[in-house]
């Protein structure tokens, strides 16, 4: 029969973000565990799945958690990767906390319920301090996104960067070590910040550390202290977008509108470095289209009251609004956001309501009534954009010029 309790053959203790969360009354989901005076064979014996090639991470043979030996890293490569691993049963609890990234996240718990914390963590949740457990942390560039998605994260509760954690990030951002990182993880690391209550803070604490010159030169360009309507209108897009929805690509979207250049044929432009990046931090697709069709159509949609019927319509054409209904609703709300973000457009976003109306009436037409009336192809095609067009012409919704 299997034994259902195999840690009691261990000395573990509860690490990372459920002592953290539970310190701070914030809700977490995984627990993780750390093993000391363990090895591989002895976890084997007792029922633990290993998994993980880089270091000894193993799954409980009952509740799937996972339970890691204590370890220490040795840098000897570029990148978050470049690291050797040691774990041993004498690699004690202190060693394998002191590699982790802030203090705040060296925090064990044992069995007993007795915190240990030999890097003040504690005193950090206290006075609510981001901040590194030893030099060490400039090994890894992966923590400069961390910390500012932690920054995010807690913004709320009053979280700061210590001012040495933000010069150690400064360092790295300069070393180059930063474009070592993964298109992917940037973007992973980025789109769980977008998901928290407070995501221009991750973008403020990028800045502040110099990592958005490297990672997101586009936005780097409007977060600059002499561009400061940019990035006002951008972090206030993200901040309205945050307040109206959770979805992550509607807040990305809104931020992106406020991207700039200073050629001649901005538009254009403009959009094509929204692209430019979406392609070089590998975000995906769905989540760039938005990006970029709201940065092309966004004063369109604001200024709708001034469009001709054509107009209209070739901007529902140019959206596809026939056969993506539920993205044309996204554009609606990221506009919504923008406009909210805007000193001047305070008031109920009835440009957005009435387009959504719209919509939906023009999405009626059909092409069966003109199968029925003996027309083909490019002529059911015609017939159909002149009914559109029709009902846009005919629509009290707006008072077209």
């Amino acid at each position: 029969m299997q034994d259902l309790t195999p840690e009691k053959a261990l000395t573990y203790y509860l690490v990372g973000g459920a002592v953290r969360d539970s310190l701070l009354n914030w809700p977490y989901h995984e627990c993780d565990y750390v093993v000391v005076g363990s090895d591989v064979d002895t976890m084997i014996s007792l029922g633990f799945q290993q998994v993980g090639k880089d270091f000894p991470v193993f799954l409980h043979p009952v509740t799937k958690e996972e339970y890691a030996l204590a370890r220490t890293e040795k840098k000897q490569g570029k990148g978050y990767t470049g690291f050797v691993c040691y774990a041993s049963p004498d690699v004690t609890l202190e060693q394998d906390l002191l590699r982790r990234d802030l203090t705040i996240n060296a925090i064990a718990k044992g069995v007993d319920g007795n915190l240990v914390d030999p890097y003040n963590g504690q005193e950090d949740i206290k006075n609510k301090i981001l901040r590194h457990v030893s030099p060490a942390f400039s090994e890894d560039p992966l923590r400069v996104l961390r910390v500012a998605r932690f920054a995010a994260r807690y913004h709320n509760l009053g979280f700061t960067v210590a001012p040495e954690t933000i010069a150690l990030m400064q360092d790295i951002s300069s070393s180059g070590e930063l474009n070592s990182l993964a298109a992917e993880r940037v973007w992973k690391e980025t789109e769980k910040a977008l998901a928290e209550q407070h995501p221009a803070t991750y973008f403020d604490v990028l800045h502040q550390s110099k990592a958005l010159t490297a990672l997101f030169p586009e936005l780097d360009a409007i977060w600059q202290d002499d561009n400061f309507a940019c990035k006002q209108a951008a972090k206030a897009a993200l901040i309205a977008a945050s307040s109206l929805s959770q979805n992550i690509d509607i807040r990305f979207a809104a931020m992106c509108h406020a991207i700039t250049s200073n050629s001649v044929n901005e538009i254009n432009t403009e959009t094509n470095l929204v692209k430019q990046m979406c392609e070089r931090i590998k975000v995906p697709n769905q989540t760039k289209l938005l990006a970029i069709q709201v940065h092309q159509h966004v004063k369109q949609i604001l200024d709708v009251q001034h469009l001709s019927p054509k107009a209209i319509l070739t901007l529902f054409n140019q959206l596809d609004i026939w056969r993506k209904g539920e993205f044309f609703v996204q554009v609606i709300t990221t506009c919504q956001a923008i406009s909210l973000a805007s000193t001047e457009n305070k008031d109920h976003f009835t440009q957005g309501e009435n387009l959504l109306k719209l919509a939906e009436q023009t999405r009626q037409v059909q092409a069966k009534p003109f199968v029925e009336q003996g027309l083909q192809g490019l002529e059911i095609k015609k017939a159909i954009s002149a009914k559109r067009l029709e009902l846009i012409e005919q629509s009290t919704l707006f008072q077209i010029q």
